[in-house]
């Protein structure tokens, strides 16, 4: 009776399984790359600054303190890279809303209105985010934007 129901069962598990969808997610070797990246680009800029990696859910998954930068920059990467996966844009795009005017977003779960957050995005699906804090918004947003543009060479 056991062999008949085994029998059966292990088709349906089988379907049940290849109908799984697969999710990709940052490897630990695609945040080295971004990370790398992101550092040279500071160290030709000239900056220093904590760089910072979270998942989709804002999940922190690399955080690292350039020797010169200041202490409240380990929590402006951070909030910077969550808006950006949270939401699946840029944390400039917070920023611009507070400008124009939109305070209401300031209550929204994890939004912080400063430029430097970008997501990490791979065929249409935001993987995380990252961002760079210690210098000017716009540098910070480019030294984050190298750790993308390294991640989507490969």
């Amino acid at each position: 009776m056991f062999k008949l129901l085994s029998a059966l069962l292990l088709p349906l598990m089988a379907m049940q399984a290849t109908e799984l969808p697969s999710k990709q997610y940052l490897t630990l070797a695609a945040i080295k790359t971004m990370v790398a990246s992101s550092e040279a680009k500071a160290k030709e800029l000239n900056v220093e600054v904590t760089i910072c990696v979270v998942d989709e859910s804002g999940n922190l998954l690399f955080l690292e303190k350039g020797d010169g930068a200041s202490l409240n920059t380990l929590e402006f990467a951070q909030k910077k890279a969550r808006h950006a996966a949270f939401y699946g844009s840029p944390s400039k795009d917070g920023a611009d809303a507070v400008k124009k005017g939109n305070i209401e977003v300031l209550a929204f779960p994890q939004f912080f209105p400063n430029q430097g957050g970008l997501p990490i995005k791979v065929s249409g699906h935001v993987l995380g985010g990252i961002a760079a804090s210690g210098a000017k918004s716009e540098i910070d947003e480019q030294i984050a934007q190298a750790g993308i543009d390294a991640l989507l060479k490969k």
